[in-house]
């Protein structure tokens, strides 16, 4: 019999994760199917549970990363940390069975990042307030860096967008945009940050991979900026959760 993976979220369209695990699978000669499971409520991860027993793990995307935390039964240290899942891992003992909580993202966008980090510069702005705003905020503390959220709708400590002004512009040189701003089909969309503030040796890093350059990047790159998108921290996620499954 066959184990089952699954993503976890709604609406799925088009599914990267189902495509990279089929693929690995078919690649690997590995006895598993990976499955969208796309359903209008996170309550409903009950009835996906009951109804496959083959279950072995699930991913777990918009908009159900934090809600989904009241149906699991332990957290891993980092997801708890963050507040937010994107990888549960089935742990079957004898009639029981645990769900456990992870967040991969952390990894994937940690090991990304990295590398391209501005020399010297230990502040960062975080586009956005999601759960993916909260793995990337995990992972830039772990790398020594401090971030500072910047929403539509901020709270007390965070940023508005209206309050982005030059000498924040000037001290920030590290820009993620973690909202759904420019993501396909709507690529003519960009957060409102002021672009002509941004100076060469800013990294503009998009955690949105489709299109392989938003127009957050195009504007970005236009004023010197090293811009980069979320695909590689796609890929480095995916391959942590896997690993997640099989420890």
């Amino acid at each position: 019999m066959k184990a089952i993976y699954g993503l976890l979220g709604y609406p799925l369209g088009h599914s990267f994760s189902k495509m990279y695990f089929n693929e690995k699978f078919q690649s690997e000669n590995i006895s598993a199917e990976y499955r969208n499971f796309e359903i209008e409520d996170i309550s409903l991860i009950r009835q996906v549970v009951v109804t496959e027993p083959n279950l072995c793990g699930l991913n777990v995307t918009i908009p159900y990363k934090e809600s989904v935390i009241k149906y699991l039964d332990d957290l891993d240290e980092k997801a708890e940390r963050i507040g937010a899942v994107n990888v549960i891992k089935f742990i079957r003992q004898k009639n029981r069975l645990r769900l456990v909580g992870y967040n991969s993202d952390v990894v994937g966008f940690k090991n990304s990042i990295e590398p391209l980090l501005p020399a010297g510069c230990s502040d960062a702005l975080i586009l956005g307030t999601g759960g993916a705003s909260k793995a990337v905020r995990c992972a830039l503390e772990d790398l020594g860096i401090t971030p500072q959220y910047v929403s539509r709708m901020p709270r007390e400590g965070q940023l508005s967008y209206p309050d982005l002004d030059k000498s924040i512009m000037e001290r920030y040189k590290i820009i993620v945009n973690t909202t759904p701003l420019g993501m396909y089909p709507n690529v003519e969309f960009c957060p409102h940050i002021p672009y002509d503030l941004i100076t060469p040796g800013t990294l503009a890093y998009d955690v949105i991979y489709n299109p392989e350059e938003t127009l957050f990047m195009k504007k970005a790159k236009a004023r010197g900026a090293v811009v980069k998108n979320g695909l590689e921290m796609l890929l480095l996620q995916a391959d942590e959760a896997w690993r997640i499954w099989n420890l």
